[in-house]
């Protein structure tokens, strides 16, 4: 198995976002997740418009004008994967998404590793068995990059076992930590990603978004 190629994994999505009324149809992409995709910056300030899923709802528009699309999040701050896999019926696939967008990483180092997977491997089989697409996102950084203390440590083996999971599963990956990672690379400061311990920036939903958006390749 491998990671699904970003270009051509979605192609029957995209097909439906180019219909034109009067036979297109709502589309709804489901984000999943804790507080980034909530839209948290420096808690408890909500900044939804700046956050990634708006962002690539904004990218979505731009790519496929004639496209009806919602942008649904069902994510809650300081939630991690085991409290999100059992509100998925519930809460996420009610909404009959198109496509499903996962991100627990960051709130996931206060589980262990197995319980991390178990949860994960929940919501993929959850879509899987019902045709939906899922892209799985790797986390965002945090302060504990300075340090590289055990949190720095754990936030790299979710973001190891989120590619793992990604590879197979043959699902999409938004790799937002190797992102992150290529941006600091660049001699840019990571302060420039970060308005709070934990939370991104606007530049670093953007990252993020960017990531997502290789799903959505202009036609």
């Amino acid at each position: 198995m491998s990671i699904a190629n970003p270009i051509t994994y979605l192609t029957p999505l995209l097909d439906e976002l180019e219909k034109k009324f009067p036979d297109n149809r709502t589309i709804n992409l489901v984000c999943h997740g804790h507080s980034v995709p909530t839209g948290y910056f420096a808690t408890p300030w909500i900044n939804t418009f700046d956050a990634y899923p708006h962002l690539l709802h904004r990218l979505v528009k731009e790519r496929f004008p004639f496209a009806a699309v919602n942008v649904i999040t069902t994510s809650i701050g300081g939630e991690e994967s085991a409290s999100g896999a059992k509100r998925f019926t519930e809460d996420v696939l009610t909404h009959k998404p198109d496509l499903v967008t996962i991100d627990y990483g960051l709130n996931d180092r206060r589980l262990s590793l197995e319980e991390t997977e178990k949860a994960w491997r929940s919501m993929i089989e959850a879509c899987q068995e019902k045709g939906i697409p899922v892209i799985l996102l790797t986390p965002t950084w945090d302060n504990s990059y300075y340090n590289r203390t055990e949190d720095w440590k754990k936030l790299c083996d979710r973001a190891d076992l989120i590619r793992r999971l990604a590879d197979e599963y043959s699902v999409g990956l938004a790799d937002s930590f190797a992102a992150f990672s290529e941006y600091v690379q660049r001699d840019e400061m990571l302060t420039d990603l970060l308005s709070h311990g934990n939370h991104p920036t606007r530049k670093g939903h953007e990252l993020v978004a960017r990531e997502l958006g290789r799903f959505f390749p202009a036609r």
